[in-house]
């Protein structure tokens, strides 16, 4: 199928509240600017130069996510154009983003990164490791980014009981931290969910997804 069908296909199953971030990294500009004729503006990346790339080849009205590990060395490359971060798991790097972010007078939009899988390899906070980040003195006095919620990524597993209870994981985590909203923290989207499993997150209460492979077809990672 193309990837305007693939697209479509995906899109009629959302509920209205559910955002689809189309996962574009190793993809070429030919293949996001097919999703983009087809309607989407919402695309992930986990590399910050091939963003910056690709930010500056297609149409401004994209709104563009990093959705991989941040280096706080990086930041300064998106700093200008970038929509929402997805992985904040550390405060040195919303230092970092603060920092960035003011040189273009602009607020940028973050997710904290809560680890939810039994996986070494996945990055993250503990919900109470959050929790201390937003009420601490330091973190109010960012004032050019502001958290909108969280993130998670499931254990990679086939058991789909267990990615359940990850995903429910992280929905109670943004419950008990949303108590906590401040003026630069107002939680309201649980990002959640990739190709194999944004239904059951969606049924957990995830508000957006990042689709990759249902979109585009599988990566080729040689290049």
């Amino acid at each position: 199928m193309s990837i305007l069908e693939n697209l479509n296909n995906i899109k009629q199953t959302l509920p209205d509240h559910v955002t689809l971030v189309a996962v574009s990294k190793t993809k070429p500009v030919s293949d996001l600017m097919e999703a983009y004729n087809a309607g989407q503006r919402i695309f992930g990346e986990n590399k910050i130069q091939e963003m910056a790339d690709k930010y500056e080849e297609m149409p401004k009205d994209i709104d563009w996510h990093m959705i991989g590990h941040v280096q706080r060395n990086k930041v300064k490359y998106m700093a200008s154009f970038v929509h929402l971060i997805h992985g904040i798991d550390n405060f040195k790097l919303l230092e970092e983003i603060n920092k960035q972010a003011k040189k273009y007078n602009r607020i940028i939009d973050c997710l904290i990164q809560i680890k939810i899988a039994e996986e070494d390899s996945k990055f993250g906070m503990t919900a109470s490791e959050a929790s201390e980040i937003i009420q601490s003195k330091d973190f109010l006095e960012l004032q050019n980014i502001k958290i909108i919620g969280v993130m998670g990524m499931a254990t990679f597993t086939d058991d789909q009981n267990q990615i359940k209870k990850e995903f429910s994981r992280l929905k109670n985590t943004f419950s008990e931290l949303k108590q906590l909203d401040t003026k630069n923290c107002k939680l309201e989207t649980i990002s959640m969910g990739m190709s194999g499993d944004y239904q059951l997150a969606i049924d957990c209460g995830s508000t957006m997804i990042r689709v990759g492979s249902s979109i585009f077809g599988s990566r080729n990672y040689s290049n």
